[in-house]
């Protein structure tokens, strides 16, 4: 691979997603590169490690753009808790301002640094819903609601037993002909109290489970709130103990509108990394 080293980065984590943000506006990665440059840096252990890699690269119809990658070398259309990741590191470096839009392949996403470490999107629309769909998991016969609200999420709600296991129901769903070609996120979901929910995600591309989802939470707040279980705001609890606000409005079909997902982006470190990591 033909990359230019050092390559400054911060590690940064979205509600328990981790990621490498790289400022990208000139290209250090080539982009035939970038795939392999990626599962080799996401690998935990051997490298500095990750759920996925953000590169900040130059736009001429927003404040940047963005190239997202998950940890397999895939890449998504969008990641919430990528993005204000990615709209904090941007702050931060001088790249934009407090307000901001940076492009993705979902579309423009505006973003708001707020106080502390809080970054507030403006998703793309949800689109594609679908109800009453069902997946036998050990014996058991489950409904699964579907949205893509950015990249495509299963949300299947468990009623009080959370003790499930995510990593095997989940890649089931996952690659379930239902889903073909380019498969599904799935989030299983539990209500709680004061308009509040509880989500595990199996993530696509990490294939495991993640310690949050923003564009799962989303889903899974969006439906809870069509269920009539809660309303918005939704206070979203994920995996790792951390909390998401999804803000909305939803209409008369069961859709939602003008959707914002509000939570902390943290700058763990900043560092340089050698071509030592690759190897």
């Amino acid at each position: 691979m033909n990359i230019e080293f050092p390559v400054s980065f911060a590690k940064m984590s979205g509600s328990g997603n981790d990621f490498i943000v790289i400022d990208h506006r000139r290209t250090l990665v080539p982009e035939t590169d970038q795939a392999e440059f990626v599962r080799k840096v996401c690998r935990r252990m051997f490298s500095i490690g990750a759920d996925g890699v953000i590169l900040i690269e130059n736009s001429e119809t927003a404040d940047f753009s963005w190239q997202f990658y998950n940890g397999d070398g895939s890449v998504a259309e969008m990641c919430g808790n990528g993005a204000r990741c990615a709209a904090r590191f941007a702050y931060a470096r001088g790249i934009a301002g407090k307000t901001m839009k940076f492009e993705t392949l979902a579309g423009i996403i505006e973003a708001e640094i707020l106080e502390d470490d809080d970054v507030s999107l403006l998703m793309t629309t949800p689109v594609e819903y679908k109800k009453g769909l069902s997946v036998e998991l050990s014996g058991i016969e489950i409904e699964i609601s579907f949205m893509n609200s950015g990249v495509p999420h299963a949300v299947l709600f468990m009623e009080n037993d959370m003790d499930i296991p995510v990593k095997e129901w989940g890649n089931s769903i996952r690659f379930h002909e239902m889903f073909e070609p380019a498969g599904t996120n799935v989030n299983f979901v539990q209500t709680l109290e004061n308009d509040g929910i509880r989500v595990r995600t199996y993530e696509r591309g990490v294939e495991d489970e993640t310690m949050a989802c923003g564009t799962g939470a989303v889903a899974a707040a969006i439906f809870a709130a069509e269920k009539g279980v809660c309303s918005s705001p939704v206070c979203v609890t994920t995996s790792g103990g951390e909390r998401l606000k999804i803000v909305f409005d939803m209409q008369s079909d069961g859709r939602a509108e003008n959707v914002y997902l509000q939570g902390p982006a943290r700058i763990i470190y900043i560092g340089q990394l050698t071509a030592e990591a690759l190897l």
